[in-house]
């Protein structure tokens, strides 16, 4: 597995490549502008795009799709029905990402050899979620190193944005974090230092969330 990042657009919104290197067969996660760079940074890993993993639907996350798709028009592109205009999200913040497969809680996508687990982590977003393969957990806007999205957009909730945090902080073992924005850590780092984690994870256990 290899895991490479490029910071796209005006809000640096972090675009992943996910390679399964020994296959040839990539996933594209969060293309939110710049297709052209993020084509370029595929073909030079060698690796084909079997499908395009989106977080969530805001559109500084999903900007670079609809030409991603015109260069890979055998792509499968995967988000939660929730953040769709058909299920009310407001098209300014939520543009529609048409022929779109829809995942949730449970799913998995395969690319090449590996496989990405989808977990719903609403709070910043109705339709949120992180995506979990191997020791990489891809967290989209829900956590951040140090910091968690906001929860003031459309679909926003501070309540389950902590019990998505806390979630997340209770996985068992460590993993990677590429958040949506700034910088990666390590789950283990954001359960000693994140408030929001620490905040979140106390619910749980106290049966409060």
């Amino acid at each position: 597995m290899h895991v490479q990042c490029l910071q796209v657009g005006m809000i640096e919104t972090n675009c992943y490549i996910l390679s399964d290197e020994a296959r040839g067969e990539c996933a594209i996660i969060d293309p939110g502008d710049e297709a052209g760079r993020v084509a370029a940074a595929v073909r030079k890993s060698g690796c084909t795009p079997t499908a395009i993993l989106l977080t969530h639907g805001h559109y500084d996350h999903t900007e670079a799709v609809a030409d991603l798709r015109r260069t890979y028009p055998g792509v499968t592109v995967y988000l939660n029905r929730e953040d769709t205009p058909e299920f009310g999200a407001p098209g300014m913040l939520f543009p529609p990402v048409p022929d779109t497969r829809h995942y949730a809680e449970g799913d998995t996508v395969n690319v090449g050899n590996l496989t990405v687990k989808v977990l719903s982590t609403p709070g910043h977003s109705k339709g949120s979620v992180s995506l979990l393969c191997e020791t990489a957990l891809f967290s989209g806007d829900t956590l951040f190193a140090g910091d968690c999205g906001r929860t003031d957009l459309w679909g926003g909730d501070m309540e389950e944005m902590l019990r998505s945090l806390g979630r997340l902080g209770c996985l068992d073992g460590d993993f990677t974090v590429y958040p949506g924005h700034m910088e990666s850590s390590t789950l283990e780092l954001e359960r000693k230092r994140n408030p929001w984690v620490r905040q979140g994870m106390r619910m749980l256990r106290t049966g409060n969330a």
